[in-house]
Parts: C-alpha cells; sequence; structure tokens
C-alpha cells in the first residue's frame, strides 16, 4: 500500500493543538513519534481517542499519525479527536451524519477563566476578616 496522506486536519480543546495526519494502513497510531499507548496509558483516555474510527466503523483501515503539544492529556485527547473526525470527513463525506450526531465535530471552546485582580483565583476570595 501507498504511504500517501490521505487527510490531514487540526484539532483543538482548551489549550491543546493536535495535528493529525490519516494514511491507509492497518490500524497503527502513533502520537508525537510514540505508540498511542506509551503516550496514553489509561484505558479511558485511550477509547476516547478512538471513538470516532468506531463510530465511522473504520478500525484497523487507517494508520494514524498525530503531532500534540500544549495543555494535559486529557486537552490533547480531545483535540486528537476532534482532529480524527475532520480527517475521516475529508476522506468520506459519508462519515459525517454518524460523527455529527455523536457530537465528535463540536469544538469544544471552554477555557480557563483568568484570575482576577485582588483575589487568589478565577472566583475564589481571600479569607474575610470580621475583626
Amino acid at each position: 500500500m501507498s504511504t500517501a496522506t490521505l487527510a490531514t486536519a487540526t484539532g483543538r480543546r482548551k489549550n491543546a493543538v493536535a495535528r493529525v495526519q490519516i494514511k491507509a494502513g492497518s490500524g497503527k497510531i502513533t502520537v508525537n513519534d510514540r505508540p498511542v499507548e506509551e503516550y496514553f496509558p489509561t484505558l479511558v483516555l485511550q477509547n476516547k481517542l478512538i471513538e470516532p474510527l468506531q463510530v465511522a466503523q473504520v478500525n484497523n483501515q487507517y494508520d494514524i499519525d498525530v503531532k500534540a503539544h500544549g495543555g494535559g492529556v486529557t486537552g490533547q485527547v480531545g483535540a486528537i479527536t476532534l482532529g480524527i473526525s475532520r480527517a475521516l470527513i475529508d476522506i468520506d463525506a459519508e462519515h459525517r451524519p454518524p460523527l455529527k450526531s455523536k457530537g465528535l465535530l463540536m469544538r469544544d471552546s471552554r477555557m480557563k477563566e483568568r484570575k482576577k485582580p485582588g483575589q487568589p483565583g478565577a472566583r475564589k476570595r481571600f479569607q474575610f476578616s470580621k475583626r
């Protein structure tokens, strides 16, 4: 099989950014040149990552190479999931309705609220002293 890239897409969540490349292959997923099982050791994160492939029913048909940076592991998994979903639509538009119904094409725009002056965090206040 050729190793030509079928589709590329970008996903974002919080401060994480993921660039996803999909090639025809046997289902190998690498994140930052490491196997996905090594990069995301927990099963919950791994299952979240492959959810778009299961919804589109294309397990083990594509090799996926991801470059992710910024944020934490949860943000990176969310960014990768969005990137994979977008790339699958580029490959075949038939994948759009099932991915959309599962909410996998929606960019989660929630960001960390900024710290306010005169208090220790975004919402927390310093302890009130009556006297």
